[in-house]
């Protein structure tokens, strides 16, 4: 159970920290200019767990298992930020951009996850989508 749960609530635990962070960028800086701090300061992160959690590891004999994902998701992960540092910028308040977000999220992986992964799309899923809508509205109203 614990390892079906842990990475949930890192995953939570961290998106709170980070939604807080993009909010409290400050507003005089360049939010590319911040995320250059931010990504060194990840690969550091990546590099010290990769090596403590793999005594005796090898980075360049990783780096040989890489394809177009690792490029791709880094492009991503940069368009997240910036869309977050941005929105909080225009005056999203931080209790509605990633409800709002994650909600047409929710949406958008569905759609691909029938395409892209042949996973069904059951009539709970179309509720939940609708309660999600509704939910929009009113968090927007």
């Amino acid at each position: 159970m614990f390892s079906y749960v842990w990475p949930i609530a890192l995953i939570v635990l961290s998106n709170v920290v980070y939604q807080l962070c993009a909010k409290e960028t400050p507003a005089a800086i360049n939010p590319l200019a911040s995320l250059t701090v931010t990504y060194t300061v990840g690969a550091i992160t990546s590099a010290i767990l990769y090596f403590t959690l793999n005594r005796g590891g090898n980075l360049l004999r990783e780096y040989a298992n890489l394809n177009w994902v690792s490029f791709v998701f880094g492009i991503a992960l940069v368009g997240l930020e910036v869309g977050y540092i941005y929105a909080y910028k225009a005056g999203w308040p931080v209790s509605a951009a990633a409800i709002v977000q994650s909600s047409f999220l929710a949406v958008a992986l569905l759609v691909a996850g029938f395409f892209l992964y042949h996973e069904s799309i059951s009539l709970n899923k179309v509720a939940g989508i609708f309660i999600c809508m509704v939910g929009l509205y009113f968090i927007n109203k």
